[in-house]
């Protein structure tokens, strides 16, 4: 008997020494899931941290029936824009809609882009990755989910596990620290993923394009640059033809430059691009999805500093063309890299 007490002691022993090995449902979650969390990061722009603190919460560190049932790690409801399969689960209401996803990895990239692609979230990208806290206090603001203190369990799950180690991580580190090595080489579309932020030229300085051409603007104003295209913002007063005349440029160039026929009113804040629009956004900014009623494609156009002519033939789009809303636009095509990867 005695004999049969210690072997029972051994296996009860090792059994806690193997859970402990293990670690916590959160730690394991992490370590399996950081390396994810940080390509995103670099493709999407939206924080390694906060997007494995959601998923933490959301999913119950990967236990939740929805993570485990459908690879949905993040709660996302099926929208209009969803075609893919779904899943019935009692929620804010019974039986709400679900998306599901084949992989986990499915599920995160659509997390980035459901917060990268519409509206109501744009303004969380004007914070810094490392930021995590006004991303978290953002996401509350948004409405990403109705619990009041939603915001304080994202920063606590952050501080708990120091997640915001990963924001300073390249994908190639989080995959060291999890005990694993790259299945495949981390691509430059994945490493420039995160999409340009407006960057501040100082009136009088020299602003040189990629090209390496120079131009000195004499406005005594800042000059902003949004996808690698200068522009302006109008002040109250102001028109095309006056804009063009302190920036050295013909009206007939700066009506061009902003997909116009003509010059109509300006208003105060209104985006002026002071060189020619791109045919392609972004790394990481691969496609929009009509958020509101009333947008305009020209707006879009302007918002991402992308020409009309580009990103109708890109979509296949009739020159009449007004968007609706849940509409998907694309906005970069697909690199090789990409295609290839998908035929395999």
């Amino acid at each position: 008997m005695k004999k049969v007490l210690i072997a029972i002691a051994l296996i009860l022993g090792l059994s806690v020494s193997a859970q402990r090995e293990a670690g916590t449902p959160q730690e394991r979650y992490i370590s399996r899931y950081a390396s994810i969390a940080v390509n995103e990061m670099y493709r999407s722009g939206v924080p390694a941290s906060i997007t494995l603190a959601q998923g933490i919460i959301e999913s119950r560190s990967g236990q939740s029936a929805l993570a485990a049932d459908g690879n949905n790690h993040f709660g996302i409801k099926c929208h209009n824009s969803w075609k893919g399969r779904t899943m019935l689960v009692d929620d804010d209401r019974k039986n709400e809609c679900f998306r599901v996803y084949d992989t986990a990895e499915e599920s995160f990239r659509d997390h980035s882009d459901f917060l990268r692609y519409r509206d109501r979230y744009k303004f969380l990208f004007d914070f810094k990755t490392t930021d995590y806290k006004s991303w978290a206090y953002g996401l509350k603001q948004a409405g990403y989910a109705t619990d009041p203190s939603y915001a304080a369990k994202l920063i606590k799950c952050v501080e708990d596990y120091n997640l915001s180690r990963y924001d300073r991580m390249t994908v190639t580190e989080a995959l060291a620290e999890g005990g694993r090595e790259a299945e495949a080489p981390v691509t430059q579309d994945e490493l420039e993923g995160i999409p340009d932020s407006p960057l501040k030229i100082e009136a009088g300085e020299i602003f040189r394009g990629k090209a390496g051409e120079e131009y000195r603007f004499s406005l005594s104003r800042t000059l902003y640059s949004r996808n690698g295209v200068p522009f302006v913002y109008a002040v109250e007063g102001e028109t095309y033809a006056s804009i063009a005349k302190s920036n050295h440029l013909l009206l007939r160039e700066i009506l061009k430059f902003n997909d116009l026929s003509h010059g109509g009113e300006l208003r105060a804040g209104e985006v002026v691009y002071l060189e020619p629009k791109k045919n392609k956004t972004v790394r990481g900014l691969d496609k929009y999805i009509v958020g509101e009623e009333g947008e305009t494609f020209h707006g879009i156009c302007q918002r991402f500093a992308v020409k009309e002519k580009a990103i109708r033939k890109l979509n296949g789009l009739p020159a009449n063309y007004q968007p609706k809303e849940g509409d998907e636009l694309v906005l970069r095509p697909e690199s090789k890299i990409k295609k290839l990867w998908k035929k395999r």
